[in-house]
Formats: structure tokens, C-alpha cells, sequence
């Protein structure tokens, strides 16, 4: 299998990659063709680039190659407190230097993969032909998104049957690629009605995903990646002044989790930028850009990667050794982050390049201490057989009858003639609330607070007051009530 082993006296980590080639393998690269390397989306991995491999843009033009992050996909790792996007960088830099790579152009999508990508830029310039970013987040998480991931990750780990989990895992993936919307309405037109389904199989395919490979009994992979997501330290707008390379932003109009003022103030930041950076807005598009708009997502990538200077994709040594280069890039993260005693630690341990502060890395490691906890007899979703026992479908929530204003379901009141339920007009959900990032101080906190829970923490749904109080409430029951 197509592994890189990072080693060193405090971190062990097995990188899996994933090519277009025959056998999977780098040795098969066309040395005429320019490299593109791909990172996954955020609580994903490399099999969900399959858009991009497929494309015969993509794949008959380029050699690609596509990593899985350490905590994701059939990669592996020893957990830790000290990981964050900075050591993900240096594990592609470690990557790229063992496979004897060539200068990749790299196509980053969502929120992880963008953070590891500007990071990876900054560093190891020389290795970076261009960057491509889809879907660029916010500094820190927006206050409202973060306490919903906060609410999600509790609930995630500790479902304990199969009905908790696929409730929780909807919500989850309404954050990653969207809202959605109903695809039986009568008033939406052909284009939303195409759109409407594709966003509801999408929503199957990552319920079924995540019971394979994020169920509750392999919480801390899922614990670990939050960290990181949530407990990020922005970039400084020094730091954003080294990147030099030719920079295209694809970002989604509708996505409200990162909004579009991020991308535009990243296009601002990025002064040193050869050319300027590009912005490019998907009308209508949110999350996931390269799976929900993966037709679009890639034509404007490829056009973008086709006017930058051909670059041949030869595979030798570095120069340098890979200790010298990881050295030289130590030394230039300690001037970066002010901070001279990064410079004498490991460079062969890609948590040396962490820049979580100590006390952030003591609260991750206890949260990680926590959640391990009864782990391997925590729920699990799937059969004997490592599958899913079956598939969700949101089509088990309606029934014959209809439920009324008064809280009364009437059988028949709403049925046609031929037995089905009339089509209700299509009325899109609630907009978002607006609000700013979490300062720094105030999302390290939170995850120092949440080293403290326990399965007996999670949100119990009770049902207080009189009945006529609960029989004439019509709020759902979902995670809208953190938006408030």
C-alpha cells in the first residue's frame, strides 16, 4: 500500500496517497506533465477527490496525487496535543522531500486543507507551483458555528444508537456542504430540482461514510480533527506577505458557515501575491465545492493552472537533506511566530512546528485523555461485516398522515385523490445569523472547558411545561436553537 512513514523520538505517523497512475505509485508519473497535489475536505479524505480524478481535464493533463491527513482516511497516527496546521504542513513537506516530489501546483478544498495549504506555502515555497483554495474559513469559527461544532462533537461521541448518530451526522453535513432543500416541491424549477437531489445524496453518501470511519468507537480521530478546526491560531498578515505564489480562491456565494468576506479580505492580505490573487464566486454554491460543483470547481481550476508556466514533473533528490531543509524551515517558522526556542527543536518530528501555546496543548491532551475513555465499547453503527447496516434516508421522518397547526395529525386531510401528500409550496429555512469570530483567547477556553465533560454531559432532550404549551410548539428540534 502507498504509505509514507514519518518517525522520529516523540511522533509516529503513516501518511497514505492516492495517484492517478497505473499502480498507485509516484514512479509512474509523466515527467512531461505538470503535478497537482490535492488535500481532502475537512472530516473527509482522498476519496472524496474522485470528482477530480475523474475528470478527464484533470487526469489526461496532469499528474495528481492526493494525501490523507494524519488523522483521516486509512492514515494513522499517535494521538497528541501538539497537533495542529502547522504540523500538517510539515507533513506534506516531509511527504513530498520522501517521495521525491517535484513543485506541485495544490488544490486545497475546505476549511483544514486551506489553513494546511497557506501554511505549507509560507514554509516551503519551493515546493508550491500555485495554490488553489476552495472555500477559504474565517480567522477563527464565527461564535454561533462554534458552538454548534461543539454541540455536534459531544453528541457524535457519545450516540449511543443508531437513530442519535444519523440525526447528529445530518446536522453535520448541512455545516459541511449546506442547507438543503426539499426536492418534492412543486414550485422549485428543473435547475434547484437537479441541485435538491444531488445535495440529498450527498447527504446519504456522508451519513453512510461516517458510520464507517467516524463512529463513536473511533472518537478521538474525529476529537483530534475538531482540535485542530477549532483551535486554530490565525494567520498574521506578515506571515500571508510570504506567499509569492500565483493564488486562485474559489469560494461558494451561499456559504454561510465561511462567509465570502473572508476570501475577499484573504484576496486583500495577500499583498506579495505574483499577479494578485483571483477570486472566483460559485452563484449559489456553499460547501464542498469540489464535490457539489465539481464540474465547475474543476474547469475553473484547470483554466487557472493551464496559464501559469509549464512545469515538468521529474522526480530527484533535494539538494538538501531532508533534516537541512526541515531545519532551514524551523528556523523560519520561530522568526515568523517570535518564538527563538522553535528553532532548536527536532526538525525530523513534525510536531516541532506546532505553535499552540502550552496550555492549549495540556487542555487538547486531557480532552484527548477524556474522550478515549471507553472507547472501543462505545456504539457502533455497522454490522458485522464493517458496513452499514442500512441506509439512512430522511423519508422515514413522513408518514400517511399529516400533522396540523394545532398539533393534531388529521389522516387525509392533505392527500390526494391517488393517496400522496400534495406538494407544499417550497419555503426556504431560516438565513443564518451573523456574527463575528471567536477571539483566540475565547476558543482555547472553550476547548480547555471541554476537557471536563463526560457521556453524562450530553444535551438530554426534556420536555417541560404544560401540554398545551407542548402540543401548540412548533419549534423543531434540531441545532437551530444554538443559532439564537
Amino acid at each position: 500500500m502507498p504509505y509514507v512513514d514519518i518517525y522520529s523520538k516523540d511522533d509516529y505517523a503513516s501518511i497514505f496517497y492516492t495517484t492517478n497512475t497505473e499502480y498507485n505509485t509516484v514512479g509512474g508519473f509523466d515527467p512531461e506533465k505538470p503535478t497537482i497535489m490535492m488535500l481532502h475536505p475537512t472530516f473527509l479524505d482522498s476519496t472524496w477527490l474522485t470528482e477530480q480524478f475523474a475528470d478527464h481535464r484533470l487526469g489526461s493533463n496532469f499528474n495528481l496525487i492526493a494525501f490523507d491527513m494524519r488523522v483521516a482516511g486509512k492514515s494513522t497516527c499517535r494521538t497528541n496535543g501538539k497537533h495542529d496546521s502547522w504540523v500538517e504542513a510539515a507533513d506534506i513537506a516531509m511527504c513530498c522531500q520522501t517521495l521525491q516530489l517535484p513543485p506541485c501546483h495544490i488544490l486545497a478544498c475546505e476549511y483544514l486543507a486551506v489553513n494546511c495549504a497557506l501554511r505549507f506555502a509560507i514554509l516551503f515555497s519551493e515546493m508550491c507551483l500555485s495554490l488553489t483554495l476552495c472555500n477559504v474559513p474565517a480567522p477563527t469559527e464565527m461564535k454561533w458555528v462554534f458552538n454548534a461544532y461543539d454541540e455536534i462533537m459531544q453528541t457524535w461521541c457519545y450516540a449511543e444508537d443508531l437513530e442519535s448518530f444519523e440525526h447528529v451526522t445530518m446536522e453535520a453535513s448541512r455545516f459541511l456542504i449546506g442547507p438543503d432543500c426539499d426536492p418534492d416541491c412543486g414550485m422549485m424549477c428543473a435547475q434547484d430540482l437537479i441541485l435538491a437531489w444531488r445535495l440529498l445524496t450527498r447527504y446519504l453518501q456522508l451519513v453512510e461514510y461516517w458510520e464507517i470511519n467516524l463512529p463513536p468507537f473511533r472518537r478521538t480521530r474525529m476529537v483530534e480533527q475538531m482540535n485542530v478546526l477549532l483551535n486554530r491560531t490565525p494567520l498574521k498578515s506578515y506571515m500571508l506577505k510570504e506567499i509569492t505564489q500565483p493564488v486562485l480562491i474559489i469560494h461558494g456565494e451561499r456559504n454561510e458557515v465561511c462567509p465570502l468576506k473572508y476570501a475577499e479580505k484573504l484576496v486583500a492580505d495577500l499583498v506579495n501575491v505574483e499577479g494578485g490573487a483571483i477570486l472566483y464566486t460559485v452563484k449559489g454554491g456553499a460547501g464542498t465545492l469540489n464535490i457539489v460543483a465539481a464540474s465547475i470547481t474543476n474547469q475553473v481550476f484547470t483554466k487557472f493552472v493551464s496559464r501559469l508556466p509549464h512545469h515538468r514533473s521529474d522526480l530527484a533528490p533535494s539538494p538538501i537533506s531532508k533534516e537541512e531543509r526541515m531545519t532551514v524551515a524551523l528556523s523560519k517558522l520561530a522568526q515568523l511566530a517570535g518564538d527563538s526556542s522553535i528553532a532548536l527543536r527536532d526538525p525530523l518530528s513534525p510536531l516541532s512546528f506546532s505553535c499552540l501555546p502550552p496550555d492549549v496543548v495540556q487542555g487538547q491532551t486531557e480532552s484527548l485523555t477524556l474522550y478515549r475513555k471507553g472507547e472501543w465499547t462505545a456504539f457502533d453503527p455497522c454490522g458485522l461485516d464493517g458496513k452499514a447496516v442500512r441506509r439512512f434516508s430522511e423519508t422515514r421522518k413522513q408518514h400517511w398522515f399529516q400533522g396540523e397547526r394545532d398539533g393534531i395529525s388529521y389522516a387525509g386531510s392533505s392527500l390526494s385523490k391517488h393517496g400522496k401528500q400534495d406538494a407544499e409550496p417550497f419555503e426556504r429555512s431560516l438565513p443564518l445569523p451573523q456574527s463575528e469570530p471567536v477571539t483566540v483567547d475565547l476558543a482555547h477556553q472553550g476547548r480547555l472547558r471541554r476537557a471536563t465533560i463526560s457521556p453524562s454531559s450530553v444535551d438530554k432532550h426534556v420536555i417541560k411545561g404544560s401540554m398545551a404549551k407542548v402540543v401548540n410548539s412548533n419549534t423543531p428540534n434540531t441545532f437551530q436553537r444554538l443559532l439564537k
